[in-house]
Parts: structure tokens; C-alpha cells; sequence
């Protein structure tokens, strides 16, 4: 909770869409796919868009803090798209700091993995065969295709939680307003192709194409696990179904594939010990440190501070923000730092929007700290919302606390949103501050011995399903000695201590 701001602007957007309007259509014939294409934008204008939203993605997502394997992964990247059919695209490869299993391309060679992909992979050829598809994905101009055609409003948003109340004219999409990155959706058409593409360039590339189709495998295994686990594996961004529809038609095709390439896979590139070396020590799931829940109570450690949401809402951490949603999507209650020196100023800056009606002033005090917390109003197309905004200074940080509702439910919501502004206070509880979080920790084993087995004489602080995953086996699968083997340790949060 750092940070929060659109990846694109709706001044930009309106510029784009309006510049694509002038631009007479042309049709030319792709590179990488050798078939006609529709292409009103150039290349020079790709680039330009990927770049922007890849300045927004590093400062709204985080990239992962650590040099080494951000160097790595772009190593494995640089590498396959220089033997690509657009080879002199400004490529760039990042490792995201989110915890769910996925990887993303913006157009003009901006590619993303996150670290909660790489801690499910287990080679240098499984990360190629991933970076490889979303390479595909650009070299074929897929979202150029799609923008071309006018099917995409906006390239890359991330659609938070409605900050400020001059943006409540957004309030009946309220329920589309998730705390989530809303990535281009391909086609499954569009999917063939980029693995295809992808499986061409780890062959140009000499790694052993028999690690792709394990992989997505993997991506199916991870999707069953958290719609079985409800809230299991969230992050700031979707998880890799629902952004690449991975079907076993596709597995079955790419395997196929791969069995027609043929020939001696034993020289072929895995690097399995140089991956799981670069993996050591990742930071395995969500990070406490940037926030955690107790139940529907939110502490971040590194700020010293809590706040309790109204129980049964659905929260979310960002970046920039943490707040939660009733449970029909019709109230919310949202935590940021304002920027302002006092709590007195970022009243005054508040209040001072236009539209915003201030209305009873309630306390000057949130948890013994000094606040100014006052109800408003604004009046929408869609109506009257009411709430209350609150400044609060803990530590020489001033917060904003916002929650609101329409007018007609106030009488409905109202209780809860005071009750959760006011619940703000300090952490003293050193348990709660001093949470680390989970990390794998890559064991060479002595001697042969079952997933079982290993779970046993290394225990780990996640189940057995996500250790077999995370591993690519079951309980059953017998690893060789010498053998490198992930487990998970650490990141025991307060209320599984007892708290």
C-alpha cells in the first residue's frame, strides 16, 4: 500500500482511440505468423503505448527486489527474442512482485512474469517455453490486431477502488471496479498461435521442448487449487486462466507438436540446477510485510498500524491502497496515504473538490491519534453518495479513510462504515509486527526418497497439494539422489501461532 493510480489515463485512452480514428486501415502480412493482418497501428505507436504502460506497470504492480534473478529472467528473454521474427523491438523482461501464478505482455516487447510463477517452474526451460508464448503474443501483434479492429477500449488498467469522490460518477460500475489488473483477454485462436510461436522459438533456442507442455499442466493444477481454496492465491493481478484460457485440447496439441520436432532431446537445454539456484530464497506467496488480514482486520507491519473492516466484506491490499466491498458490491471502505503534512490539510484538500459537500464533523481523534473525520456528499448521474472521509497522522504519515454507500443505503451501511473508520489505531503487538514471509528453499537430497518422504524430513509451512505443485509431482513421485526439491518455510503469521 504504496502507490495507486490508473495504468491509463482516460485522457490518453480518448487519445489513442481518437488518433486510430484518423489512421486509415491498412493490411499487411506478419513476420512471425506469415498470415494478412490488420494493422492501423504502426509500430513506432506500439512501442510508445507499450512504454507508457510499462512505466505505470513498475510503479502501480512493483518489480521483485532482486537484481540477480531480474537478470536472469531477461537473460532467458533477451535471448529467445532476438531470434525472433521482430528482433529489434525494445525488449524488456520483469519479474513482478505479485504472489499469483501468471505472465502478461504489453504490446512493443514489455513482458512480465511473476515470482509466483517462477516458484512453480523447475527449469530454465519451463521459464523459456512461458516467455517464449507471451514473445508470440507480441511478434504476432495480437492486441495491435484486436485494437485495430476496435475490439479494446484500453490496453492495460488497473481498476481500483474508487479513491476520491470526484470519480463517483464511476459508482454504478462499482461492481467492475475490483481490486485487480484487468489484462487483454486473447482468443483461443490467438492462444494456439502464440503457443505455437513460443514452442518455435525454445526449439530455435536449443531448450528441450518436452518442458512446455509440463508447464501448463502446472498453470491447470494451480487454477483447480484456488477455485477449491476460496481466496487462495490472490494478488493484484489474475491468475493464469483468466487471462490464458489453457484447455487440454492445448496441452494435447502442443505435445503433439513436440513429438513432431523428433530427433535427440539429450542435448538439449533444461538447466534445471542454474533455475533452481536462481530460485532459492523467493518470497513464496502473499508478503506480510506489505499488509496482512486477520480475519477481516488489516495490520501492515512496516507501518506500524490496523484498521478492522465490517465483517463479512471482501478486502483487498494494492499497492497504494487496502480497503474491502460489501458483500453485494453496493458500499465500500478504502485506506491510502494522503501526501498531506496534517490531517487538517488533507481535510482542507479534500473537501475543497468540486462537489464534494461537507457535512457534520464527527471526532478529532482516531485511536488516541489526531484525526478530522467529517460525513460528505456528492451528487452523481447515478444519484446521492454519502459517507465519511477521515485523516488520521500515525507516525508522520497522514491517512485517508473513505467509506461510502449511495444516499438510499446509508441507513443500511452507515453504522459499519463508522465503526471501521473508527477502528483505525497503532500495532503494538510484537508478533503481529515482526511477520516475514514464506520462502523456498531449494534442498539437494542425499539420498532417493518420495515427495512424502521429503515433506516429512523437510517440513514445510504449506500442504502437501501446493508442495506437490510447486514440485510438479504427487506424494508418490520418487525423486534421485542429488535431486533438487522445493520446499516452503517461514511466514507463520500471529493467528497461527495462536495469536
Amino acid at each position: 500500500m504504496n502507490r495507486l493510480n490508473t495504468i491509463w489515463r482516460r485522457g490518453a485512452v480518448s487519445s489513442c482511440l481518437a488518433a486510430l480514428l484518423v489512421i486509415s486501415s491498412s493490411c499487411s502480412t506478419n513476420p512471425a505468423t506469415g498470415k494478412s493482418q490488420v494493422a492501423l497501428i504502426s509500430e513506432q505507436q506500439e512501442i510508445a503505448m507499450g512504454k507508457e504502460a510499462d512505466q505505470q506497470i513498475q510503479q502501480q504492480l512493483g518489480l521483485y527486489p532482486d537484481q540477480e534473478l531480474q537478470a536472469y529472467v531477461n537473460r532467458v528473454g533477451q535471448k529467445l527474442a532476438a531470434d525472433s521474427e521482430r528482433p529489434n523491438l525494445p525488449w524488456t523482461f520483469r519479474v513482478v512482485d505479485d504472489p499469483v501464478v501468471n505472465a502478461f505482455a504489453l504490446p512493443g516487447g514489455f513482458i512480465y512474469v511473476t515470482r509466483g510463477l517462477l516458484t512453480h517452474l523447475t527449469s530454465e526451460a519451463e521459464l523459456a517455453s512461458v516467455i517464449g508464448h507471451e514473445i508470440g503474443h507480441v511478434t504476432a501483434r495480437h492486441s495491435v490486431e484486436q485494437m485495430s479492429k476496435a475490439q479494446l477500449a484500453q490496453i492495460g488498467l488497473i481498476a481500483g477502488m474508487i479513491l476520491k469522490p470526484e470519480l463517483a460518477q464511476q459508482y454504478g460500475n462499482l461492481a467492475q471496479q475490483g481490486l485487480q489488473l484487468l489484462f487483454l483477454k486473447y482468443g483461443r485462436d490467438d492462444e494456439r498461435q502464440a503457443d505455437g510461436l513460443g514452442l518455435r522459438y525454445i526449439n530455435r533456442e536449443n531448450y528441450d521442448p518436452r518442458e512446455m507442455p509440463p508447464v501448463f499442466a502446472t498453470l491447470q493444477r494451480v487454477s483447480a487449487q484456488q477455485q477449491r481454496q476460496a481466496g487462495g492465491g490472490q494478488g493484484r493481478i489474475p491468475n493464469w486462466l483468466s487471462t490464458h484460457p489453457s484447455e487440454e485440447e492445448r496441452i494435447r496439441t502442443i505435445s503433439g507438436e513436440v513429438a513432431k520436432i523428433g530427433g535427440d532431446f539429450s542435448n538439449r537445454t533444461v538447466n534445471r540446477e542454474g533455475y533452481m539456484k536462481a530460485l532459492d530464497n523467493v518470497v513464496f506467496g502473499q508478503n506480510p510485510r506489505e499488509g496482512y488480514f486477520v480475519g477481516n482486520t488489516f495490520i501492515q507491519p512496516d507501518l506500524g498500524i490496523q484498521i478492522r473492516f465490517p465483517e463479512g466484506w471482501k478486502g483487498s491490499n494494492q499497492k497504494d491502497a487496502v480497503g474491502a466491498m460489501s458483500p453485494n458490491q453496493d458500499a465500500i471502505v478504502v485506506m491510502t496515504l494522503s501526501g498531506q503534512g496534517s490531517p487538517q490539510q488533507a481535510a482542507q484538500q479534500f473537501f475543497a473538490q468540486q462537489g464534494v459537500q461537507a457535512g457534520q464533523t464527527f471526532r478529532t481523534d482516531l485511536g488516541g491519534l489526531p484525526a478530522v473525520a467529517r460525513s460528505f456528499g456528492v451528487q452523481t448521474q447515478q444519484g446521492e453518495l454519502q459517507g465519511i472521509a477521515a485523516f488520521v497522522e500515525s507516525n508522520n504519515k497522514v491517512y485517508q479513510l473513505l467509506g461510502y454507500t449511495t444516499a438510499q443505503n446509508w441507513r443500511r451501511y452507515g453504522d459499519a462504515i463508522s465503526g471501521a473508520l473508527g477502528s483505525f489505531e497503532k500495532v503494538t503487538d510484537r508478533r503481529a509486527l515482526d511477520v516475514q514471509p514464506k520462502r523456498v528453499d531449494v534442498v539437494s537430497l542425499a539420498s532417493a526418497m518420495t515427495l512424502d518422504e521429503f515433506a516429512r524430513r523437510y517440513p514445510s509451512t504449506v500442504d502437501m497439494e501446493t508442495l506437490a505443485i510447486i514440485n510438479q509431482a504427487d506424494s508418490n513421485t520418487r525423486f534421485p539422489a542429488g535431486a533438487e526439491v522445493k520446499r516452503v518455510v517461514g511466514g507463520e503469521l500471529p493467528t497461527e501461532r495462536g495469536r
